[in-house]
């Protein structure tokens, strides 16, 4: 009798135990999306790229300056003020540097934020009064402050 009864068990899982190891992937996986954040990830790296387009704005305008007896474009007021987008249909309320693009030597186009709409390219300039330029990134996000002065 002993005989038939071990023929008759069969070998598999419950399920008590598969439901427990289902339950211990959807944990694990859990921690491992919380761990990896896309949304900051990919914050970061928005504000890596604004950092990238704040240095090569100010660069190209020093370059500019240099190949121009040391002037500024002349449309950089001491004022904080965005930054007109190269395809904009209107940059009236905006800082027009087209001077930097004209030719294609010192931008081919105006860097523009990754999050940039309408006629603005979502970067703002300005001069100081002893003609150092600031250019910031209003849109940097997770709290950082973008901002470069020379």
């Amino acid at each position: 009798m002993l005989k038939t009864l071990k023929k008759n068990y069969k070998k598999g899982f419950t399920l008590l135990e598969i439901l427990l190891v289902v339950a211990a992937l959807a944990i694990l996986a859990g921690i491992v999306i919380l761990a990896i954040n896309p949304g900051k990830q990919l914050a970061e790296t928005r504000n890596a790229q604004r950092r990238q387009d704040v240095n090569t704005i100010l660069n190209a305008v020093y370059q500019w300056s240099l190949d121009n007896n040391g002037t500024l474009p002349a449309t950089i007021t001491t004022t904080a003020t965005e930054i007109c987008a190269s395809d904009a249909s209107d940059c009236t309320g905006y800082i027009d540097l087209s001077a930097l693009t004209s030719t294609g030597v010192y931008l081919v186009a105006i860097p523009e934020d990754p999050q940039a709409t309408g006629n603005g390219a979502g970067y703002g300039i300005m001069r100081d009064a002893n003609n150092r330029i600031t250019v910031m990134a209003s849109g940097a996000e997770l709290g950082e402050t973008i901002r470069v002065t020379r």
